[in-house]
């Protein structure tokens, strides 16, 4: 328990059968946008904790993550039966470095992600620094099916709130849908789509790139960066690829 302080859920959203968050009271910490700590139980006298990124702003009340239900994994579905008012233990120290503090100055800024990868961006968005910051935001969010599409009345309280300094652009693999591009990033970063749908262009002279979701994308999107040529953002040769794998 030294590690962990003890929460209570206060909120519990079910988007799909896979797809859960959480709002959760707990002292924590300062931390960063971006950042993520660990939530955890007691399972058969065994602490089980795993990592998730904050939702929530930082200062921002209650916490929020948003996770997905992993068949075998023996945290995840424990946690989604969680109810208001039960218990789950917090770290109280977040980690991470996918921040704004780790990326340089660019005129543009793009947030690319896939599944649940899009939660530490939330948090980001809902602070002040990217639109202090960036003369464009453009967040990306790419899933398999549209209803696992989350946080939209987030993303429409972005829009409304910040207009043409903000741009969403949602991606859906697996169905033909009107409002949103079809196939993967990586692709539509090759041909040329998702900078159509975004109005601006993806390039080292303006762009600065945050990457987050599962392995896959980010390989093969980082490779279509490099070939359009951006470089890996690293503290002692300033880039403009800054990711983090989501698990």
């Amino acid at each position: 328990m030294g590690k962990f302080v003890e929460g209570t859920v206060v909120g519990k959203r079910r988007w799909t059968e896979r797809l859960c968050s959480l709002r959760v009271a707990a002292e924590v910490a300062p931390f960063h946008a971006g950042q993520f700590t660990k939530l955890a139980l007691d399972i058969n006298g065994e602490i089980v904790g795993r990592p998730y990124s904050f939702i929530n702003a930082p200062g921002e009340k209650p916490l929020e993550f948003y996770f997905i239900l992993v068949p075998a994994g023996p945290l995840s579905s424990r946690l989604a039966a969680l109810e208001v008012g039960d218990a789950v233990l917090v770290s109280p120290h977040a980690a991470g470095f996918l921040t704004l503090a780790e990326v340089p100055d660019a005129k543009h800024l793009w947030l690319l992600s896939t599944g649940t990868g899009i939660g530490p961006f939330l948090s980001i968005l809902k602070s002040e620094e990217p639109w202090q910051r960036f003369d464009r935001v453009v967040l990306v969010h790419a899933v398999r099916q549209a209803e696992e599409m989350a946080y939209d009345e987030t993303i429409r309280g972005f829009a409304q709130q910040r207009g043409e300094q903000f741009r969403f652009v949602p991606f859906v693999s697996r169905a033909e849908l009107d409002f949103a591009l079809r196939g993967r990033i990586p692709e539509a970063i090759a041909d040329g789509r998702l900078e159509a749908r975004a109005g601006i262009a993806l390039a080292p002279e303006s762009s600065q790139v945050m990457l987050c979701g599962n392995p896959d994308m980010v390989r093969d999107t980082t490779e279509a960066l490099l070939a359009r040529g951006l470089k890996k953002n690293r503290r002692r040769d300033p880039g403009h690829i800054t990711l983090e794998n989501y698990w």
